[in-house]
């Protein structure tokens, strides 16, 4: 039998082959595979080093006798909670598999080709891919000390610009604008532009900030109705293995969100975990509490090594290794720990750091002195 080699470039759609696919952090099981360690901490993908809530766990416990029920594809229950806690509407509210999936699906609403999508240069990777998979033009518009610079993305707005995506805290820089910034830069977008405010790490974000500094996009909610926020329970509640987000803005908007969002795609474990994990705010409150802690504990230690990092507000802080970063990435891994390199986001110089316990930061702090002492 003949084997013929078939390629199918031709068939694929031209803005999807221009796509540079997302790189997650190293899995803790392929560091073991390659080295053959036993002790790993791995700080790369800005987990919760606390795990979840152990109200989130007895609900997946409790769920498992429904596994072979499909999952309710409205989250009925799970929206009615997010709305009383958020202080909004059930129908405001759309869920997806991360928040990944629904800061696509705005992209497949609102923009196609023809059309313009401005972020910010270092901003989330999955900003430029959504414009890519519907065929629009990415706008980056330079960063300002590693942040958004509003002030330009404002002047970067022309007839074609369909979707604006701006993150508070900004990953992966840990950057952040205050509530003066925001609403000077909200209050002169064209009503016609969807603005998406990216809040994964808001929990985080509330407890480095000023009060007169921070503000919650929920707020803005009612003022603007071309606001859309995203949220996750992946950081601050734990759950990123499940892998659930929401998104709040109009009840119109939410609607087009929902139109095109696939059925079930929050599965049963996530919607009963989240409703739970909504309800124990005291974990919550110990996992920003732990965050304080650790990054305080690494920022004195990269103080003590004379190494520059950039002011984060969330559960990570960008270090500065120089030109020599990727190789230092490799030592840590030798030593044990996984960070994360930036390369892929124009940031050669810099590791991610995600804050973890007390004693997974002092494993990162003792590998970076010994690998800074076999350079030296």
């Amino acid at each position: 039998m003949t084997t013929h080699s078939t390629s199918f470039c031709d068939q694929v759609q031209p803005q999807v082959l221009g796509i540079h696919p997302y790189i997650p952090g190293k899995p803790v099981s392929e560091l073991q595979r390659e080295l053959g360690l036993d002790s790993i901490t791995k700080l790369a993908s800005n987990e919760n080093p606390l795990g979840c809530s152990e109200h989130a766990l007895k609900a997946i416990e409790n769920e498992l006798q429904n596994i072979a029920r499909y999952p309710d594809g409205s989250a009925y229950d799970l929206k009615a909670r997010l709305a009383e806690f958020l202080k909004v509407q059930k129908e405001q509210i759309a869920v997806g598999n991360g928040s990944n999936e629904l800061l696509e699906l705005v992209a497949r609403v609102f923009a196609g080709p023809g059309d313009e999508i401005i972020y910010s240069q270092y901003a989330f990777a999955v900003y430029p891919i959504s414009a890519q998979v519907v065929g629009a033009t990415g706008v980056e518009v330079p960063a300002k000390n590693w942040g958004h610079d509003l002030t330009a993305m404002l002047a970067a707005i022309t007839d074609k610009t369909k979707i604006i995506y701006i993150a508070n805290p900004n990953n992966p820089t840990g950057t952040f604008f205050t509530r003066t910034e925001w609403q000077d830069f909200i209050s002169q977008v064209p009503q016609k532009v969807i603005v998406v405010l990216d809040e994964a790490y808001v929990e985080y974000a509330q407890s480095f900030m000023d009060e007169n500094e921070y503000f919650d996009g929920i707020d803005y909610l009612k003022m603007y109705p071309n606001l859309l926020i995203s949220r996750t329970f992946s950081k601050a509640y734990g759950l990123a293995s499940l892998r659930l987000g929401y998104m709040v803005g109009n009840v119109e908007t939410i609607q087009y969100i929902n139109q095109v969002r696939e059925p079930f795609n929050v599965n049963q474990f996530a919607q009963v975990a989240a409703i739970a994990a909504l309800q124990d705010q005291e974990f919550v409150a110990e996992a920003v509490k732990v965050n304080q802690q650790g990054m305080r504990q690494i920022i004195d230690a990269l103080d003590e090594l004379e190494i520059k990092h950039i002011p984060s507000v969330g559960n990570f802080v960008c270090i500065d290794l120089g030109e020599d970063a990727l190789h230092y990435n490799q030592s840590l891994l030798e030593q044990g720990v996984i960070v994360r390199p930036v390369a892929n986001y124009g940031i050669m110089q810099y590791l991610r750091v995600s804050i973890g316990t007390q004693i997974e930061n002092a494993h990162f702090i003792d590998a970076l002195k010994t690998v800074l002492a076999d350079q030296s």
